[in-house]
C-alpha cells in the first residue's frame, strides 16, 4: 500500500521537498509537472479561524474551521496534489508554484486550488515537492495520483476540493 509520505513521493521521482519558509523559487523547474504539499510528523495541524491566503476578486479564501479540522483526521502526509500544465503561455511548475506561494503570502493571486493549505497555522513549515512531467499532460498524472489517493484513503487529499 502506498501512503503518500515523503519517502513514497521520492520513490515516484518527486524532487524538492522544501519547507515553504525555505523555498527558493529559482530551484523549481520551469517544465510542466505535478506538485504535492506534505506535512511532516504525526500531529494534526491546527486550523486557523481565518486564512492567510489572498482574497481574489473580492472572495475570502477562508473555509469553515470545523470542516477543515475534520478533513485532517486521516493519516496522509500529502495534503494537496496540484498540476502545472503548459496550456497557453508558460504555465510550468515554477510559475504555478510561485502563484501558489504568493497566494499564501496574502497576495490577491488567482490560485484558488489548494487554498485550505493557507488556513493551517504551520503552513510555512509544510513541504512542497515537484515532479516534472514531459512525456504526457501533467493533468493526466495529477488525476491518476488523486484517484490513487482516494482509493487508498477513501477521501481526497485535505486541500483538494474536487476530483
Amino acid at each position: 500500500m502506498t501512503d503518500f509520505d515523503g519517502s513514497d513521493l521520492k520513490n515516484r521521482g518527486f524532487l524538492g521537498f522544501r519547507r515553504f519558509r525555505d523555498l527558493d523559487l529559482l530551484e523549481v523547474p520551469r517544465e510542466p509537472g505535478v506538485y504535492a504539499v506534505l506535512r511532516d510528523g504525526t500531529q494534526i495541524p491546527h486550523v486557523l479561524d481565518a486564512s492567510v491566503g489572498g482574497w481574489f476578486k473580492g472572495k475570502d479564501p477562508t473555509m469553515d474551521r470545523d470542516v477543515l479540522t475534520a478533513k485532517l483526521s486521516h493519516s496522509a502526509d500529502t495534503l494537496y496534489i496540484g498540476k502545472a500544465d503548459k496550456g497557453s503561455g508558460n504555465r510550468g511548475l515554477r510559475k504555478r508554484i510561485t502563484e501558489f506561494v504568493r497566494f499564501g503570502n496574502g497576495e490577491p493571486v488567482g490560485h484558488w486550488g489548494g487554498r485550505c493549505i493557507w488556513q493551517l497555522a504551520d503552513s510555512q513549515d509544510l513541504q512542497i515537492a515537484w515532479l516534472p512531467v514531459l512525456d504526457r499532460l501533467a493533468s493526466e498524472l495529477e488525476t491518476e495520483l488523486i484517484e490513487e489517493f482516494v482509493r487508498t484513503y477513501s477521501s481526497l487529499p485535505f486541500a483538494n476540493l474536487r476530483r
